[in-house]
């Protein structure tokens, strides 16, 4: 069997002396594993690096085999994600939200997002933004979508800042007012309604929003931890966007 797909590098693993296992998330196959011989060798270490966008051809006798993979460079951005602490940890992050779906299960627009979000984790605005989406995506494709359309209370689709922290709906503020400390915040950056980007508190709000569902619905039905990237990404994000918000100041001249 064989087929070639565009994917992207999601982690290695040695194998043998000179050899790897390669972990992608392809185009149109979804997460797959395969090993690339050689895979340590100079030529081809900087190109199995995490966050690399790559041509992939799959091989293997049967479909249920490991296969074996020969991996050409498309677009090596690995450098690139070194940079800054938002890309160090979001590549790493991204990677383990991919790794709670199935193997060789197609998610092309997860793929496609990833895609993006690859090339605007240097921005600490957009990167916040773009990741809180992702997670929502991926709870999404587990079958945990949350609706943040209308209101469960009213059906109304204005004045939404409430989420309930047990069905994942949306609540307009004169529904949810009554019951506002046992709510979740729905930040404005997130309500169809409104396109203005996110600041420090409602991305934080998002991040609290998602963790809460990602932590009801699979890690802890799985007996999962947090993966440690999220939270170091997380921090990094809040940490830059502050900085990047914050007014100027201006030395008094001696």
């Amino acid at each position: 069997m064989q087929w070639q797909d565009e994917a992207i590098i999601l982690g290695v693993k040695r194998h043998g002396e000179t050899s790897v296992i390669a972990e992608v998330m392809t185009r149109s196959r979804g997460r797959y594993l395969g090993m690339v011989r050689s895979g340590r060798s100079r030529s081809m270490q900087p190109v199995l690096q995490a966050g690399n966008r790559v041509d992939v051809v799959w091989r293997a006798r049967l479909h249920d085999h490991l296969g074996e993979y020969r991996i050409e460079p498309l677009q090596l951005r690995a450098a690139q994600l070194m940079e800054t602490a938002t890309a160090v940890y979001g590549v790493q992050a991204m990677g383990a939200l991919l790794r709670l779906l199935p193997e060789r299960d197609p998610h092309p627009h997860l793929y496609q997002a990833l895609d993006v979000i690859l090339d605007n984790l240097h921005d600490p605005a957009d990167a916040g933004e773009l990741f809180v989406r992702f997670e929502l995506a991926v709870l999404n494709d587990l079958g945990f979508g949350l609706d943040l359309a209308e209101c469960a209370a009213t059906g109304l689709r204005t004045d939404l800042v409430y989420v309930s922290p047990k069905t994942g709906r949306a609540v307009c503020r004169a529904a949810g007012a009554p019951y506002a400390e046992r709510m979740l915040a729905l930040p404005a950056f997130l309500s169809e309604e409104q396109s203005e980007a996110a600041d420090c508190e409602s991305l934080a709000a998002a991040f609290r929003l998602t963790a809460h569902f990602l932590n009801r619905h699979v890690y802890d039905p799985r007996g999962l931890n947090e993966n440690a990237a999220r939270d170091g990404f997380v921090q990094a994000a809040l940490k830059a966007l502050q900085r990047k918000t914050a007014p100027p100041t201006f030395e008094k001249a001696g």
